[in-house]
């Protein structure tokens, strides 16, 4: 095949697989801009409110464009916008109640300034209720893109379509996988290396609840891994470091892992529950 009839081949096929598909770079730009303008708005001190009034209109018009080539249906982008942004301001509050779990619970957080500038695991949350909150308005493709965004960004790959309650807490973060069908309370922490997770990844199982349940005031810490859209995790429970789990927890449930060491030495070894971070 000649260098011409393969581009022409490519060009044809790439305009019917990606005719509804928004521009990746544009999707990405305006969610940094909706996060900044949210959080980190740049020389705030100096801003007036009709400047925001303006930055939040050039966000809107932004955002319509996005929804416009994955919903060309007449009424339907500016219906989407109009539900979008009008959940923004109780998104906020819910993303400041993140934000000042993540200061109170960690010590080495010294401000909410802090954690809206630097902490990965509050970003990552950030970004997932604004694509939460697009999925449930019926848009699939854009908030796939910004999740995956984020992803890149942090290392913490949290599904648009999993539901996660009030006062989420993320620390450290790196490695954190949390499902497309994951179900999370209020009040949960999770660490670093947590995977919520399917048993069965088969094709078939893509319209059933395929990953756990985490009920309100969780701990879970880093590297443990826990499968299944049976399984339940009790509310007040901790979930130690490394565990395994496949099946469900009664409230108020400590989980843990016994790791086996030998220490060459005259001193015996202390019997302790290897979930401390």
């Amino acid at each position: 095949m000649s260098q011409e009839a393969f581009i022409s081949r490519l060009f044809q096929q790439n305009s019917k697989q990606f005719s509804f598909f928004p521009d990746k770079e544009s999707a990405e730009d305006f969610i940094d801009k909706l996060f900044e303008f949210l959080f980190l708005p740049k020389t705030v001190k100096h801003k007036k409110v009709a400047d925001l009034e303006k930055e939040f209109e050039q966000l809107k018009d932004h955002f319509s464009a996005l929804v416009y080539d994955v919903l060309p249906e007449s009424g339907k982008v500016e219906l989407v916008t109009e539900d979008f942004f009008d959940a923004i301001p109780e998104l906020h509050e819910e993303l400041i109640k993140d934000a000042n779990t993540i200061l109170q619970f960690d010590p080495a957080a010294v401000s909410v300034e802090e954690v809206l500038v630097a902490y990965p695991g509050f970003y990552a949350t950030a970004i997932y209720r604004i694509s939460n909150l697009l999925w449930k308005l019926g848009v699939k493709i854009l908030p796939r893109i910004f999740t995956e965004y984020a992803h890149g960004k942090t290392g913490i790959d949290i599904h648009p379509g999993a539901s996660i309650g009030s006062s989420f807490f993320i620390d450290h973060g790196t490695g954190i996988v949390i499902g497309e069908t994951t179900i999370i309370g209020n009040n949960v922490k999770i660490y670093q290396g947590v995977t919520l997770g399917a048993l069965n990844v088969s094709k078939d199982k893509a319209s059933t609840k395929r990953h756990p349940t985490i009920e309100d005031n969780v701990i879970i810490y880093s590297g443990a891994t826990i499968l299944g859209g049976d399984t339940i995790i009790g509310h007040d429970s901790v979930i130690g470091g490394n565990v395994w789990l496949t099946y469900s927890v009664a409230p108020q449930s400590i989980v843990y892992h016994k790791s086996e060491v030998a220490v060459k030495d005259k001193h015996p070894v202390i019997d302790a529950l290897n979930f401390v971070i």
